[in-house]
């Protein structure tokens, strides 16, 4: 969230200052590019508190998901199998057998056919460069 208000507060500051160059009768693309250059200097001495929350907070939620251990492919990868499984038993069919793995060269979720269904070749099995 700091971020967000960092990011805000700056757009911010290049727009009042875009205003205030405009009313003093800078105009056409000079107008932005010196709006921009002000506010970055503005900004840089007048939101060091909401950088460095922002920094901060960027920091924090890298640290956090680093020892967490669980990274984004593991979770989709689970969320996948449940709809998968969630679908199969709205449809009424029997939940097909689903493992969920890590290894890079494997598919991540792995289906059983349902009875009569042909099954089909993923593209790493097709494709040997993937």
């Amino acid at each position: 969230m700091p971020f967000i208000i960092y990011s805000a507060l700056r757009i911010a500051l290049i727009v009042v200052v875009g205003i205030v160059l405009y009313l003093v009768g800078m105009r056409g693309w000079l107008l932005g590019v010196v709006a921009i250059l002000v506010a970055l200097l503005v900004s840089y001495l007048a939101l060091s508190r909401q950088r460095e929350a922002a920094a901060l907070y960027i920091a924090t939620r890298r640290t956090q998901r680093q020892t967490s251990g669980v990274q984004l492919t593991e979770r989709l990868d689970r969320d996948n199998a449940d709809e998968d499984e969630a679908i199969d038993a709205s449809a009424g069919q029997p939940a097909r057998a689903a493992t969920v793995t890590v290894d890079d060269q494997a598919p991540a979720v792995q289906a059983t056919p349902a009875p009569g269904e042909v099954p089909v070749a993923s593209d790493r099995e097709t494709d040997p460069e993937k």
